[in-house]
């Protein structure tokens, strides 16, 4: 099946927020997707009695699917590790059940944009990490950064547990999670540029907008068909 994987340097910075933009994109260019986003922890509850987390609402939206029971079928309230969100709720999960969630999700012609939590080395279960879960469901993965102070030894650590885990990496996208005024936040893209041959795709600015503009047109002007090798039973002809 085809599909990437979309992981972090850490938490908050930007997966969501990348994730539906590129979900956006493919659909603009007619390309069938599925998102899932099988985990969430800090999720809260709906009027309805069940937990929801707000990263869920936004790739449903983004993707133009209302199931949102099957794009995030595990949350957890406490905003932790999912192993310890799911130990505090008094509830249990396998890595098995999270690569069936991801399964039953994925479709013959339809392209799937899988979003982890945390960075690869999060805790998932009592014994496996992110990192594993990219592994086992044998993806490409896109790393997102904070574009900010720190963010190039994040990405490098990053990259060596990837590498460490056998995982692929598609390229790196820089997020503005708050405006890059600083000189080290300016400087991040060429400098990781010129200690490693793994392309940044895009810098994303700062944006308050939900709509994000700037930053839909940035990953729309991408060639996602050339970059994620989107095997042409899914490309539009």
């Amino acid at each position: 099946m085809s599909g990437l994987f979309i992981t972090g340097t850490d938490t908050g910075v930007g997966k969501t927020r990348f994730t539906s933009l590129l979900a956006r994109a493919l659909i603009a260019r007619d390309i069938p997707i599925k998102v899932s986003k099988p985990i969430a922890t800090g999720a809260k509850y709906v009027p309805d009695g069940d937990l929801l987390s707000d990263d869920t609402l936004v790739l449903g939206r983004a993707s133009q699917d209302d199931d949102l029971t099957a794009i995030t079928p595990y949350c957890f309230e406490t905003p932790a590790n999912p192993a310890l969100a799911a130990r505090l709720a008094g509830k249990s999960f396998r890595m098995a059940d999270l690569v069936q969630a991801v399964r039953n999700r994925q479709h013959e012609g339809t392209f799937t944009l899988v979003e982890g939590v945390g960075g690869l080395m999060c805790p998932l279960t009592e014994t496996e990490t992110i990192a594993d879960f990219a592994r086992t469901l044998n993806l490409p993965i896109m790393i997102v950064a904070r574009r900010s102070l720190g963010t190039l030894n994040h990405l490098f650590l990053t990259l060596q547990a990837a590498k460490a885990h056998g995982l692929k990496v598609a390229g790196i996208i820089m997020s503005e999670t708050e405006p890059a005024v600083d000189l080290a936040s300016r400087h991040n893209p060429t400098e990781f540029a010129l200690r490693s041959n793994i392309p940044i795709l895009a810098v994303l600015p700062h944006e308050t907008s939900l709509e994000a503009p700037q930053s839909l047109r940035i990953v729309e002007s991408v060639d996602w068909l050339k970059v994620l090798k989107i095997p042409e039973t899914i490309s539009p002809r």
